[in-house]
């Protein structure tokens, strides 16, 4: 859709095309709010700017509305609404070395139970192999550390997903 029909939506049809892009309600609320955006670039400086604002409750619920790296059955289940953009970021674990999916997915189980929700990357572009170092050096963060650069990681999804729904 074009940026002026965006700006035309209901608030309705406003907040699901937003929930594509972050399942944050509140970012979702206040990006419904904020419209109209005058271009692209305005759009993705609120958007980063109402991310500022949130808290770790945003940035977990947020979370929520990723599958794991490399999990095929929780793409396809979970926030089908999503499944496309997410398949095509994760596209890098695609032909994957098995050895590499398997560590991968202990790796997530790790992170999971160390830091309280799924591994967040930007996995748009990076092979498996990248994700699994990212995962793996991602592992030595204190918690307080991680939830920031999972919340950062998470606002290049966002910002790659709000361009995306402007085609």
């Amino acid at each position: 859709m074009t940026l002026d029909q965006l700006n035309r939506l209901s608030e309705g049809e406003a907040t699901a095309a937003f929930t594509q892009c972050c399942a944050a309600q509140r970012w979702v609320e206040r990006m419904v709010i904020d419209r109209p955006f005058e271009s692209l670039a305005e759009m993705l400086e609120i958007s980063d700017r109402i991310w500022e604002e949130c808290d770790v409750d945003d940035y977990m619920e947020a979370f929520e509305g990723h599958p794991r790296i490399g999990d095929v059955d929780s793409l396809s289940k979970k926030y089908a609404n999503t499944k496309g953009w997410a398949g095509g970021e994760q596209k890098g674990v695609e032909g994957a070395d098995r050895a590499v999916l398997e560590r991968l997915a202990q790796g997530n189980t790790d992170y999971e139970q160390k830091f309280g929700h799924i591994f967040i990357v930007c996995a748009t572009g990076k092979s498996a192999a990248e994700m699994l170092a990212l995962l793996e050096a991602r592992m030595n963060n204190d918690p307080a550390h991680e939830i920031n650069v999972a919340a950062g990681e998470q606002n290049k999804i966002t910002r790659i997903r709000l361009k995306k729904l402007l085609v």
